[in-house]
């Protein structure tokens, strides 16, 4: 049986894109090599006990999971404590793959690797990022460039880097000197079985659909300024935010005159997100034209759910949409960054029920075809087959 660990700096489960590629790729390396070792952050703010104790249990088969702690007030408290527990696991272990999700545990994987072959998977990088969720950080320049050098520092040790898109690949070669024939491009999929095409009521007034993150990336902001210029629709928002930024988009809606239309709700499961995708019409991702989306790249999760779903989706235009689907046959992209052009989407959408039909039937076929996680995960343990033998 091979000794495999899939490190990660990310909570499990959660209600997150993340969480579920995380659940995807464990239990796809556990069925196809028999187990599987899923160490992550444990949801937990105490302190272990003295004797430091650390147990994993059967998350799903062939899954043992590993919940380490990640305690402090700031991220990189957060980190240093995740990263000082994923040394202490590693000492004890001889691994022949390990697999981690940024440098945060990767340094330490680095460190303490013992022979194992690395896979970096990179779905996106600090240097980049950080800065969305901690404004002003970009001006540290000391940091960003300890940041940088340590994704370089994975990125060079790494046997395989993982990317979920062509763009963020092409990135890595460019900007952070990755060698090409080391990057597999594994997009993100979707579970077909649990999102599948259902009719949402006729009569009903018009819904339409954002889930994910409230980052300042995703766009959620241009939703409700859409929502304002559409006579009746109605929007719901689920996701997770910071209370400022749940309070500004609370404000924005109030203040074009639509709070009774805009519905700012809690992140769902995914068996909740597959009924609210059932009752909606229509699923927004009115991604922004930034660095995350643009240069560094993604593989927006949403789009592909809202596809595998058979809703209308209206996304963005960028390489990273592109890449997953084509205009006016598998979904209408938009101008990014235009309240205009998603406003002009949606009543064109609404106007024409053929069109909205068409899109939501050739979407869900090209989800089966090319994006279900199964799919994704036999790309993945082709990789691994490649380095096990």
């Amino acid at each position: 049986m091979a000794r495999l660990a899939y490190i990660s700096f990310d909570q499990v489960p959660a209600p997150k894109g993340a969480s579920t590629h995380i659940e995807a790729f464990a239990r796809g390396l556990a069925a196809e090599f028999g187990a599987v070792d899923l160490v992550t952050v444990s949801a937990s703010t105490r302190p272990p006990e003295p004797s430091g104790q650390m147990d994993p249990f059967e998350r799903w088969p062939g899954v043992a999971h590993w919940e380490l702690p990640a305690l402090g007030p700031s991220l990189i408290d957060r980190a240093l404590c995740f990263g000082g527990y994923v040394t202490r696991w590693l000492r004890t272990r001889e691994l022949q793959v390990i697999h981690f999700r940024s440098i945060f545990e990767g340094l330490p994987v680095l460190r303490h690797r013992n022979g194992a072959a690395l896979v970096f998977e990179v779905n996106g990088l600090p240097s980049i990022e950080l800065k969305y969720r901690y404004p002003g950080s970009e001006d540290d320049r000391e940091l960003m460039r300890k940041i940088e050098a340590q994704e370089r520092a994975c990125i060079a040790a790494a046997d395989h880097i993982v990317t979920p898109s062509a763009v963020t690949r092409d990135f890595l070669v460019k900007s952070r000197g990755a060698l090409s024939r080391r990057i597999a491009v594994i997009p993100n999929g979707a579970d077909t079985q649990l999102f599948r095409p259902r009719a949402a009521d006729p009569a009903a007034v018009c819904t339409l659909l954002y889930f994910g993150t409230l980052s300042p990336w995703q766009g959620v902001d241009l939703a409700i300024r859409a929502v304002a210029q559409v006579d009746a629709v109605s929007l719901r928002v689920l996701g997770t935010g910071s209370r400022a930024r749940i309070a500004a988009l609370t404000r924005l809606a109030a203040k074009l005159g639509v709070a009774d239309r805009v519905a700012l709700c809690p992140p769902v499961s995914a068996a909740e997100l597959a009924e609210e995708l059932a009752a909606c019409h229509v699923v927004l991702a009115p991604l922004l034209w930034n660095d995350r989306n643009v240069v560094q790249g993604c593989c927006p999760l949403k789009v592909l759910e809202g596809m595998a779903a058979g809703r209308p989706v209206i996304a963005s235009d960028l390489e990273v949409v592109r890449e997953l689907g084509r205009h006016e046959e598998h979904l209408l992209l938009a101008r990014p960054g235009s309240v205009d052009a998603i406003a002009e989407a949606i009543v064109r959408l609404r106007g024409d029920p053929t069109l909205a039909a068409t899109l939501s039937s050739n979407a869900r076929q090209l989800v089966e075809d090319r994006y279900t996680w199964a799919h994704s995960v036999e790309s993945l343990t082709a990789l691994y087959r490649g380095m096990i033998g």
